[in-house]
C-alpha cells in the first residue's frame, strides 16, 4: 500500500500537479504512516499530541502575541526549532511561518511609513489574521498551505 501510494505521488509531481514542498510533506506522512505500526511510533516527540494537532497549534501561537507582545514571534519559533529534527512536516510549515511572519512585518513598516499606506497596513492585518486562521485549519486536516505574498528568507 505504502508503495502505490508514493508511485502516485511521484506521479503527481512528475505531472506538476503538486509543488515540491506538497510532494516533500505527502511523501513524509505516507513514510509516516508506514512507520507508526513500529515500536519505534511509540515515542511521542511533539509532546504527546499529533502530528496535525502539533502544526495547527504552531500555526496558531502566532496569536500569542495578542497576551504578550513578543510572545507571537517567539513562540512558533520555538516549537519549530524544538520539534524540526523530529517531523520533516514540523520543519516545512515551521519555515513557512517563520517567512510569513518576516514577510508581513516587512510589509507592515513599510506600509505605516507612508500616510497612504496605514489604511492598507489595517487590511494587511485582517488579511494576517485571516491566513493564520486558514493555515491552521489546513494543518489541522493534514494539509500544507503555502502563505500568499510570504518571502522566502528561510528555504
Amino acid at each position: 500500500m505504502k508503495y502505490e501510494d508514493l508511485k502516485i505521488l511521484d506521479e503527481l509531481k512528475e505531472k506538476g500537479s503538486i509543488t515540491e514542498e506538497e510532494y516533500k510533506c505527502e511523501k513524509e506522512k505516507i513514510l509516516n504512516e508506514a512507520e507508526s505500526s513500529s515500536a519505534y511510533a511509540s515515542r511521542k516527540p511533539l509532546f504527546g499530541l499529533t502530528e496535525s494537532t502539533y502544526l495547527m497549534l504552531m500555526h496558531l501561537s502566532q496569536f500569542a502575541g495578542f497576551l504578550l507582545p513578543i510572545a507571537g514571534f517567539v513562540a512558533p519559533i520555538i516549537m519549530w526549532i524544538t520539534n524540526k529534527e523530529n517531523s520533516a512536516s514540523v520543519d516545512l510549515h515551521g519555515k513557512n511561518i517563520i517567512n510569513f511572519m518576516i514577510s508581513y512585518a516587512i510589509y507592515a513598516a513599510v506600509l505605516c511609513i507612508t500616510i497612504i499606506g496605514i489604511p492598507v497596513a489595517i487590511i494587511l492585518g485582517v488579511l494576517y489574521l485571516l491566513f493564520v486562521i486558514l493555515a491552521s485549519v489546513k494543518a489541522s486536516n493534514g494539509e500544507y498551505w503555502q502563505y500568499p505574498l510570504s518571502i522566502q528568507f528561510i528555504k
